[in-house]
């Protein structure tokens, strides 16, 4: 027997440990799920605006550093996505890397990163729909669109993660070429010309450019998802970093690009960017083409939904995780007998996902508002859990004595490019270059500190009652490891005694 046929043998054996449907997903679909939850389309099509109110003429330079940044973090989590693969995604990495503790930190952070994505792009999904509806004459309650939403999203995470896989890519994939075809006309109607206030940083400060970071994040957040999926993917010690580092370099250029752009294309035309919910199809218009706008409009719309669906899958696979660890309730460990999905941890959190949107658009809050509101807090999450990893590399590595040189200079690079929203979501008080940000977003550091604060109470609670606890942690994630660290030596083993 080969090592790589015995690795399939591994996959196989893991699917009686985790019951979840195993080495299914292609790079394609693997791929697809991190572009899912990215949901570039969403940037251009509806959230720029958000950004540019933020980062002005240096928009495009949040993404860049955006990028930088996280090339660095999809190095250091392939550090151990290249070596073991499970339904825990990055929780598993970092027990492994710094501990059940920070293990713990981190499958809270990401818990609430993606389903705070998954709420906002769900915001969004609620205002597009209710725009595109609007225009037939009906106008359905804002609650309304957000529960058909998260329905649909729960359905197709509930029934079967390669089809839910399969619509992310299609749907994903003809946005991003439609936006791209128009982005191309706008710039050729403007004579392809160089736009030198963005050039030159006209008005933009390392604190306006640092704050716009804190929504960067948030329009690259999820990439890493691709993780939570160690037991579907094929081949998951190739696919799955692959799939890490390529949706950030391919969403990296689609957004600087199409934000250069569009500022470009608002420039003379007397209507703030920052204050347009529509930002590409109001361009379209002018240019005599608003039947591309919306068509954009309609793409944007599949794209906000398959970023909701994207969220609940790698959300619904943590809670999975850590609950056959004992985190929680051992029912949200459970998988479904036939369609082989996490079935109680994807119901749990479309209905979370519902929720605090419908929450907020009870108390009248705008659903772009909500938007804004919800993905800045998400970014706090994932940020947290960028640094831990960056930190848990270098560590992991130096145990198992392959740590070199430049490992420790990406780690280092990591943590430094992320600490720079930390920096512009908090602020200097008295500071003119990082003045403390307006409120609420003042505020959006401080509750998620508190939401810290309390989850990670709620462990040491556990870990006092049951003292058994870390060690079971530790003995499952091990056990995780152990099984793609030694196909090779098992499969000798086997051909001699065949």
């Amino acid at each position: 027997m080969t090592a790589e046929s015995q690795l399939t043998q591994i996959k196989h054996s893991q699917q009686s440990k985790h019951d979840l449907k195993p080495n299914c997903l292609s790079f394609g679909e693997v791929l697809a799920q991190s572009f899912a939850v990215i949901a570039p389309t969403t940037i251009p099509a509806s959230n720029i605006g958000l950004i540019v109110a933020l980062s002005g003429n240096g928009t495009w330079l949040s993404f860049l550093i955006g990028l930088m940044g996280l090339v660095f973090v999809s190095i250091n989590i392939n550090q151990f996505a290249s070596r073991s693969a499970s339904p825990g995604s990055m929780y598993s990495y970092i027990v492994k890397g710094l501990g059940p503790t920070a293990g713990v930190i981190c499958g809270w952070s990401l818990v609430l990163a993606y389903l705070f994505t998954g709420m906002s792009t769900l915001c969004g999904f609620a205002n597009f729909s209710s725009t595109l509806i609007g225009q037939i004459g009906i106008h359905p309650s804002s609650i309304t669109l957000l529960a058909l939403g998260a329905g649909v999203a729960w359905y197709a995470a509930y029934k079967d993660v390669q089809l839910s896989a399969v619509a992310m890519l299609w749907l994903e994939g003809a946005s991003i070429v439609l936006i791209s075809i128009l982005c191309i006309i706008i710039w050729a109607h403007k004579g392809f010309a160089l736009d030198m206030p963005q050039l030159t940083l006209q008005g933009a400060t390392p604190g306006t450019v640092s704050m716009g970071l804190v929504l960067v994040m948030f329009g690259f957040s999820g990439f890493e998802s691709a993780t939570s999926l160690g037991d579907e993917a094929k081949r998951p010690l190739r696919t799955i970093p692959r799939a890490v580092m390529g949706s950030v370099i391919l969403a990296g250029l689609f957004f600087i690009s199409t934000t250069y752009i569009e500022v470009l294309g608002f420039s003379g035309t007397g209507v703030s960017i920052a204050k347009t919910e529509e930002p590409l199809t109001f361009l379209a218009q002018r240019l005599g083409l608003g039947f591309m706008g919306e068509l954009v409009a309609f793409c944007a719309l599949l794209s906000f939904f398959s970023c909701v669906l994207g969220c609940i899958n790698p959300a619904a696979r943590v809670f999975f995780t850590m609950a056959r660890h004992g985190l929680f309730p051992s029912k949200l460990g459970s998988a479904h007998s036939s369609n082989k999905t996490p079935y109680i941890a994807v119901t749990m959190c479309s209905l979370i996902t519902f929720v605090i949107p419908a929450v907020m658009s009870f108390f009248h809050i705008k659903l772009f508002d909500s938007m804004g509101y919800l993905g800045a807090i998400s970014s706090f999450g994932f940020l947290v859990v960028y640094i831990l990893i960056s930190i848990a590399a270098p560590l992991y590595l130096y145990r198992i004595r392959k740590l070199r040189l430049w490992d420790l200079a990406f780690a280092v690079l990591g943590v430094l490019f992320m600490f720079i929203p930390v920096l512009g979501s908090v602020g200097i008080p008295g500071s003119t270059i990082f003045p403390v940000p307006e409120a609420p977003y003042n505020t959006f550091p401080y509750l998620f500190l508190v939401y810290l604060v309390v989850t990670c109470g709620w462990f040491f609670i556990q870990k006092r009652r049951s003292p058994g606890l870390v060690g079971s942690m530790r003995r499952g994630i091990d056990d995780i490891h152990d099984k793609f660290t030694t196909p090779v030596v098992i499969s000798s083993s086997i051909e001699d005694e065949n």
